[in-house]
């Protein structure tokens, strides 16, 4: 009985998924011209290296940029409020991330969205927005969190960990209300909107064309984004991207993976405040 369990959930979620993404790619390059196909996977090939390359130089980037900017617009009142906000203000290391996070979450969304409506003319939900039956795949992803978890909590011990996270350094005596809460939230928001990004439109862009194979041409963006992380956050970024890739190939769905993501990030945001005595 135990064994015929494992099968169950071992064979669709595992060995099965590459064989159910190139049965899909196969029944989609059958039914659409060879022209089509490769129009449709250039353009999300190019629109993801438009999307990292605003993002590294743009709202990765500290907001002095920004202000700089609106100085050259001849903005002058407008360059002012925003010094006074990233530079002047007590509360500039919140505002500096809260920039930070939105600027994340329109490069991961807007240029794909656009893509997607004006050029390519689908449906955007199609790119891995699907909500409808994906319920039986919860607990899955519930084993992907459990197993997450642990490796999170012991990586909090390390000094490179705890000199990286959390990104809002609480003050001496600050507690979490308003600004962790408000950083909580955009740091959320913006794993849902990366999830889309490489979970969605990446992965739901190419496969039709490329099959499984476009799991792995995912997984090495992804995994550059953490080159300025710690190295181990950086080697498990590879097999995360691949495992929460090849379950948004199976559910069709980013929702589930997204909600890992948070979970795990949650998770190492407190074990690092925990560790620096902000929490018990």
């Amino acid at each position: 009985m135990r064994s015929s369990t494992g099968n169950r959930l071992w064979r669709p979620y595992a060995t099965g998924i590459a064989e159910f993404a190139d049965r899909e790619s196969a029944a989609y390059l059958a039914s659409t011209p060879r022209a089509e196909a490769n129009r449709k996977a250039a353009v999300v090939l190019i629109t993801s290296a438009l999307s990292l390359t605003i993002l590294n130089f743009g709202a990765s980037a500290q907001p002095f940029w920004f202000v700089t900017m609106l100085d050259g617009l001849g903005l002058d009142g407008w360059a002012r409020r925003a010094r006074e906000a990233f530079e002047l203000s007590d509360h500039a290391q919140r505002n500096g991330l809260v920039f930070w996070g939105i600027g994340q979450i329109v490069c991961y969304t807007a240029p794909p969205v656009i893509a997607i409506k004006l050029v390519l003319r689908e449906k955007v939900g199609a790119y891995g927005l699907r909500v409808r039956g994906i319920g039986p795949h919860a607990p899955v992803y519930g084993v992907l969190l459990a197993v997450s978890v642990p490796f999170a909590a012991a990586a909090s011990y390390t000094p490179a960990f705890q000199a990286k996270y959390p990104f809002y350094d609480l003050a001496a005596g600050e507690g979490l209300w308003p600004n962790m809460a408000l950083w909580w939230v955009i740091y959320g928001l913006q794993f849902l909107a990366l999830e889309f990004f490489f979970r969605g439109f990446m992965i739901h862009g190419l496969s039709g064309r490329l099959g499984y194979m476009a799991v792995f041409v995912m997984v090495v963006p992804y995994n550059m984004l953490h080159y300025g992380k710690p190295m181990a956050e950086a080697l498990a970024a590879i097999v995360g991207g691949i495992v929460l890739g090849s379950l948004s190939l199976r559910s069709r769905s980013i929702w589930w993976g997204a909600a890992v993501h948070v979970g795990v990030a949650g998770v190492m945001d407190v074990a690092a405040l925990v560790h620096k005595g902000f929490l018990p």
